[in-house]
């Protein structure tokens, strides 16, 4: 599968997200992850706010016995982001993920807390080798610069935000921003819902690749260096597919097409989930 570099490890360009994963079959979503990892989709996202920890539960559950196949994502709540409260929150999702580290540690938005004490706590975990790297999630281009500019060069390793084709505010500025910044652009919720997993265009590209609209969407977000997905599914076979779209490669018409059917739209105030 193509990979990309996050905090100087080599990740695939799809990975798997794990928002309210914890609401279906345990078994099934079980399965799906392991059919994600079994098809090389090894990049797995989840959070202290998923279930209330119970998603990173049903992680640990799939991971057992592969952990070292993983690149493994958690997120503080902001509440938590305090220097002492990250070090507590760090602790009890490794408790339930039940492994002795993270491969990247996330701010899952701008909270309270100053940004200093979060990022002091990051590293401070980091060099107790707790968290392997460490980010921030749903931050535009000026605090991500701030954040940059707090930790210095080099140290935060990705933003994770919305991106899907009906919200491809990313390609604005922030993208940009990443780049010059030198870290990893995540898209997490690559569907939404409605036009953008299915649309005449879309299906109109999928036929002449002999794939799915869905690995259409997939593969135009993930088109572009420094940029990753995250899709999440319960289903096993949905997560192979969309795991196969990272080999989906459009032509420079099919993109045109998908540009303007979905055109980029400016940046309204950024989602907090």
């Amino acid at each position: 599968m193509r990979a990309g570099p996050i905090g100087g490890v080599e990740v695939p360009v799809i990975g798997m997200g794990t928002w309210a994963i914890e609401r279906d079959d345990r078994a099934g979503a079980v399965r799906a992850l392991r059919a994600g990892l079994d098809a090389g989709a090894r990049h797995i996202d989840t959070a202290e706010m998923y279930g209330s920890g119970r998603a990173e539960e049903v992680v640990a559950e799939a991971i057992d016995g592969r952990r070292d196949e993983v690149f493994l994502v958690s997120k503080v709540l902001p509440d938590n982001a305090s220097r002492a409260g990250v070090h507590r929150a760090c602790e009890a999702s490794l408790r339930r993920l039940r492994t002795d580290r993270l491969d990247c540690y996330l701010l899952h938005w701008p909270g309270r807390h100053p940004l200093e004490e979060t990022l002091g706590a990051f590293e401070e975990l980091r060099a107790q080798g707790k968290v392997l790297s460490y980010g921030v999630s749903n931050f535009d281009a000026d605090l991500l610069e701030d954040a940059v500019r707090i930790a210095g060069p080099g140290r935060i390793a990705c933003d994770q935000v919305l991106y899907h084709l009906g919200e491809r505010y990313p390609e604005r500025r922030l993208l940009a921003a990443c780049r010059r910044l030198g870290l990893a652009l995540v898209g997490y919720s690559p569907f939404a819902s409605g036009p953008f997993t299915s649309s005449p265009v879309l299906d109109d590209i999928a036929r002449a690749h002999g794939a799915t609209a869905r690995q259409v969407a997939l593969a135009f977000l993930v088109r572009l260096p420094g940029t990753f997905a995250i899709p999440k599914s319960g289903n096993a076979g949905r997560v192979r597919e969309n795991a196969a779209a990272a080999g989906l490669v459009l032509s420079a018409e099919d993109v045109a097409r998908l540009d303007a059917a979905f055109p980029v739209r400016d940046a309204g105030e950024l989602p907090t989930l």
